[in-house]
């Protein structure tokens, strides 16, 4: 039996809401289930590499998951054996817009302060 090397937790803004959960819910149940099964495979076998997971600078990555005609991505950090996902969204482009990476760190950086 494989065992789990990340708990998954989500990113919690000061009012309370979950960005990454809440942008979950908006999608249908067959892009859910993809994103979940890559999430799954990170948490057992993290640390991971391409094609799953790319190292975007020091303590962040992001999860790469291919939908149904369309790219998903899931920015995270690893802290104390928690993958917390900070931001996810639908990729227009081959480069990873600069002001979703912004928002990642942003929240990396409040997640950082708040220990």
């Amino acid at each position: 039996m494989e065992t789990m090397k990340l708990r998954v937790a989500f990113f919690k803004t000061e009012s309370g809401s979950e960005p990454v959960r809440d942008w979950l819910k908006k999608l249908d149940q067959s892009e859910k289930k993809a994103i979940s099964e890559d999430i799954k495979t990170v948490q057992f076998g993290w640390p991971l590499g391409m094609p799953v997971v790319r190292k975007m600078e020091p303590g962040l990555w992001e999860v790469r998951i291919q939908l149904e005609g369309r790219i998903a991505r899931i920015l995270f950090t690893v802290e104390e054996e928690k993958m917390v996902l900070l931001h996810g969204f639908i990729k227009k482009t081959q480069k990873t817009p600069p002001q979703e990476l912004k928002l990642a760190k942003q929240r990396m950086s409040t997640l950082r302060r708040r220990k």
